[in-house]
């Protein structure tokens, strides 16, 4: 699950803020001050963090500039004050990477979430067990020989090797690659799996990428 930390001194925002969140299939971790936001950024395992721009004591801008100054590139989307439309600049500048200002709607924000998650999430080129995925280029080899992939099949592998080891439920995929929470069945994701599975030179029986994990989702396999 996509854990995500939610940073704001409002509960009256915070709250069904984080209940939407989870209803869209994320997990939010809600913090109230500067403080708290860093201490928990710091931990790690966050795939995204929404700042509010006026946390009580350290300033979600603080935060994110210190957040970045210690290395970690998790994408950051900074809330600002009603009325605060001229803060994109200052949000780039401390390593932000996208801005909302109240009020705003809870779909507009997750979209851009979204956004930023398909943007990031893995090195510009990873390798593994003979696989090499540039995902800026949008290319993929398997030892050594490139693979032509759709954009779906692309999409469906590079959501995998971000996540290797680790299961992707169907619905997560259904989010990240169709944008979407549903579908009338499976047999699309089934399908583009099973063409993805050819290119790699993949098997379903005796995998040596891709698991699937019955009645759940899928793995990539480490090693």
């Amino acid at each position: 699950m996509t854990r995500v930390l939610l940073a704001g001194a409002d509960a009256s925002v915070t709250s069904p803020l984080a209940r939407a969140m989870s209803a869209e299939g994320y997990q939010p971790i809600v913090v109230a001050t500067g403080a708290d936001a860093l201490k928990r950024a710091g931990e790690g395992g966050f795939r995204i963090l929404v700042l509010d721009v006026d946390l009580p004591g350290i300033s979600g801008l603080e935060v994110c500039r210190r957040f970045r100054l210690d290395g970690y590139d998790a994408p950051v989307i900074m809330v600002a004050p009603e009325g605060a439309d001229d803060m994109a600049l200052t949000v780039l500048e401390t390593g932000g990477d996208d801005v909302v200002a109240k009020p705003f709607r809870m779909g507009d924000l997750f979209a851009r979430m979204r956004a930023l998650l398909r943007r990031g999430g893995i090195d510009p080129t990873v390798a593994h067990n003979g696989l090499r995925l540039d995902v800026s280029g949008r290319r993929a080899w398997v030892d050594g020989e490139e693979v032509k992939l759709t954009t779906k099949e692309f999409e469906l592998l590079r959501v995998l090797v971000r996540e290797a080891g680790n299961v992707v439920s169907r619905e997560d995929l259904l989010r990240e690659v169709w944008d979407t929470e549903w579908f009338s069945s499976t047999k699309t994701i089934d399908m583009h799996m099973s063409w993805l599975r050819r290119k790699l030179g993949d098997s379903a029986h005796d995998p040596r990428y891709i698991t699937t994990i019955r009645g759940v989702g899928f793995r990539f396999e480490r090693t």
